[in-house]
């Protein structure tokens, strides 16, 4: 029986790149993971070990490094497509069909100093000191096929809580539910983001100013999260979705994961105690997996499910 080379693709991951700008006092820090992934002409790299149409995966970990340099680092988004046309584009032979980008850039708040005689002189017009952000990671990914960009942006890790304002109760029931109706809960999740753009990068097509962007989507998500009296998360899904597309024309598509992170009422009782909703167990694990996409009408969704 015959066998066929399938779907293949190749690059070098997580390539780990900091770039400080220090063209004032001020400096300004991009910290990035970034991974880079190639499909194209690449049969007779596995079928006879030819690597004559093979760019080599060190090459493109040097290529991110020196366009950090080259054309800096404006935004995630703006990085990822430079890369994904330059691979595309111009690789010897046009044998790189298309190239995906995967960025997860990392935050850093400046360190405040305090306004006391402690501080050395001057040191309030010296910003070069930072501390990571211990919130989101945020992330995109960039796919270029030589014609048509596709931006998909996100963030992962931002952990929210309602601590009232929700309540589950009227679900299904069987001799396997021992859950109770509850009518005053905690709310928490740990927000797992990613929208698609509907830029697309042809005929000269501006780019969104993606920074201001994120931040708009991110305000819009909390927001959203903050403002819905939820009767389930299902229902909060929703109308975070529902309130990034009406706030933002150039998003298409939102995709959430949120994963419920259980509050359990702790029992005080053997104690003499009370416990009038002040007193919780927070559960790590086994948590709820509260997932879907909500997306314009007209528009075909095509944000993977994980």
């Amino acid at each position: 029986m015959a066998h066929v080379l399938g779907q293949n693709q190749y690059g070098k991951a997580e390539n780990r790149i900091v770039r400080i700008y220090r063209d004032s006092t001020r400096h300004e820090i991009k910290d990035l993971n970034v991974s880079v992934s190639l499909q194209g002409e690449f049969e007779d790299v596995h079928l006879t070990g030819s690597n004559a149409n093979c760019l080599p995966t060190d090459t493109t970990k040097n290529t991110v490094y020196a366009f950090a340099k080259e054309y800096g680092i404006e935004s995630a988004e703006q990085f990822g497509i430079t890369l994904a046309r330059h691979f595309v584009d111009d690789t010897e032979r046009g044998v790189v069909h298309s190239a995906r980008i995967r960025i997860e850039e990392f935050a850093w708040d400046r360190i405040k100093t305090p306004d006391n005689s402690a501080r050395f002189i001057g040191s309030e017009e010296v910003g070069h000191s930072f501390v990571r952000n211990g919130q989101e990671t945020r992330t995109t990914e960039i796919v270029y096929d030589g014609e048509n960009v596709q931006v998909i942006s996100g963030l992962k890790d931002l952990i929210v809580m309602n601590s009232t304002n929700s309540e589950f109760w009227g679900y299904i029931k069987d001799k396997y539910t021992t859950l109770q109706e509850a009518y005053d809960r905690i709310l928490a999740t740990q927000v797992t983001a990613r929208w698609k753009y509907g830029f697309n990068g042809r005929d000269g097509e501006a780019q969104p100013n993606w920074n201001r962007s994120y931040a708009h989507v991110r305000r819009h998500l909390l927001e959203a999260f903050a403002e819905t009296y939820s009767y389930s998360l299902q229902q909060t899904l929703h109308a975070m979705g529902t309130r990034v597309l009406n706030n933002r024309a150039e998003v298409d598509e939102v995709r959430l994961e949120l994963p419920n992170k259980h509050h359990f009422l702790v029992d005080l009782e053997p104690f003499g105690l009370k416990n009038d909703n002040e007193v919780y167990y927070a559960a790590d694990r086994m948590y709820g997996l509260i997932e879907g996409t909500v997306h314009r009408e007209g528009v075909v969704p095509v944000i993977p499910v994980a």
